[in-house]
């Protein structure tokens, strides 16, 4: 089993800008992906950005730019800088690691970006 506890989030007005970590612990050999998805009042969740366990990122449209993820891998710990923030990033964000063939999620945190 893998745990991730999250920290970060908050409310920032737009412009500003939020650090978001991921720590994982637990029966872990090693971490393959590592990401953050997201989700709105009343939509889908969505990934915002993920990172590989060599450290190439990939990003939405949305966030290219304005967002950065990283990874420590001898701690575990992936981070997202974010930002630039908009109105329209508030949301709840998610962890997501992979670990070969399973997906383990975080408890959410809330980002609420004020205009």
């Amino acid at each position: 089993q893998v745990q991730l506890v999250e920290s970060g989030g908050g409310l920032v007005q737009a412009g500003g800008s939020l650090r978001l970590s991921c720590a994982a612990s637990g029966s872990i050999f090693s971490i393959d992906d590592m990401g953050w998805y997201r989700q709105a009042p009343g939509k889908q969740r969505e990934l915002v950005t993920a990172i590989t366990r060599g450290g190439s990122p990939n990003y939405a449209d949305s966030v290219k730019g304005r967002f950065t993820i990283s990874r420590d891998n001898a701690k575990n710990t992936a981070y997202l800088q974010m930002n630039s923030l908009k109105p329209e990033d508030t949301a709840v964000y998610y962890c997501n690691v992979r670990v070969r063939a399973w997906h383990y999620w975080g408890q959410g945190t809330q980002v609420t970006v004020s205009s």
